[in-house]
């Protein structure tokens, strides 16, 4: 890849990250339970902490992301580094997908009756798909590149 075209990706990767950043930070203040709440409530809110807690998988899988990226920018992109990238990527996925469920879960079974779960739950579910998603193509990508570099490495040897 272009030099240029890497760059624009790390940006969109950073950009990506400040922006769900910011989202996090400013959404519990927005949320309708934080109307009469102090600052240090607001945030100790336990789905707030969880929320907090299984977004570290989300950020790990960027800075994996933005890793690979640098990787592919330096040519070294048969290397046992970019298939421990897309394996860290896998797992983070697959972390954040089964986090999703855990909180789409706990909001079914503990939510006010009042309020209606459904958007939510409509959105835990899409969000769910969508790192099922990531840790297959993810994992697709893994094997791939873990035969092209075995085979790298065999040639490697030989000559």
């Amino acid at each position: 890849m272009k030099r240029g075209s890497i760059i624009f990706l790390q940006a969109v990767i950073i950009l990506i990250g400040i922006v769900v950043l910011f989202g996090m930070i400013r959404f519990p203040l927005t949320e309708g339970r934080a109307a009469n709440l102090d600052l240090f409530s607001i945030y100790w809110d336990p789905f707030i902490a969880y929320m907090y807690a299984a977004s570290i998988a989300f950020f790990v899988a960027l800075f994996q992301a933005f890793k690979l990226l640098g990787f592919i920018g330096q040519n070294k992109v048969f290397s046992r580094n970019s298939v421990k990238a897309l394996r860290t990527i896998k797992c983070c996925a697959i972390i954040l997908g089964v986090s999703i469920v855990m909180a789409v879960l706990y909001i079914r079974t503990f939510h006010n009756y009042d309020d209606d779960p459904a958007g939510f739950i409509a959105v835990g579910t899409v969000a769910t798909f969508i790192s099922v998603v990531f840790a297959s193509a993810a994992a697709v990508a893994e094997k791939l590149l873990e035969s092209a570099v075995d085979i790298k490495s065999e040639n490697d040897l030989t000559v």
